[in-house]
This record gives C-alpha cells, sequence and structure tokens, in this order.
C-alpha cells in the first residue's frame, strides 16, 4: 500500500470518527478510529520498507 492510500485510510478514518461522535453513535466514532490509527500503522510500514530499500539491507 502506497503512502497516499495510507493517508487516505487516515482521513476516511477521523471523518468516520466525527461522524459518529456528531451522531453520538459510540460504535461508528471506534470503527473510525480504528481506521485512522490502521492507516497510521500502513504508513509507518511503507516508510520503514522504503528506509530498507533505501538502505539495500
Amino acid at each position: 500500500m502506497s503512502k497516499a492510500k495510507a493517508k487516505a485510510k487516515q482521513a476516511k478514518g477521523k471523518i468516520k470518527e466525527a461522524a459518529g461522535k456528531a451522531m453520538g453513535d459510540k460504535s461508528m466514532q471506534a470503527e473510525g478510529r480504528g481506521e485512522e490509527l490502521a492507516g497510521k500503522a500502513q504508513e509507518v510500514a511503507e516508510k520503514t520498507t522504503g528506509r530498507v530499500k533505501k538502505t539495500g539491507k
């Protein structure tokens, strides 16, 4: 997954979390937070992969 897709997933999660908060839907809020965190994890993994490829290790 690319960094752009990871960022998009984070943004989608933030929107879903905000919508859940506005509607008082704790489940949607938690789901959005989960998506945001998954996007952050993917972004970190992408950065790590890029660094490994640059060093050749």
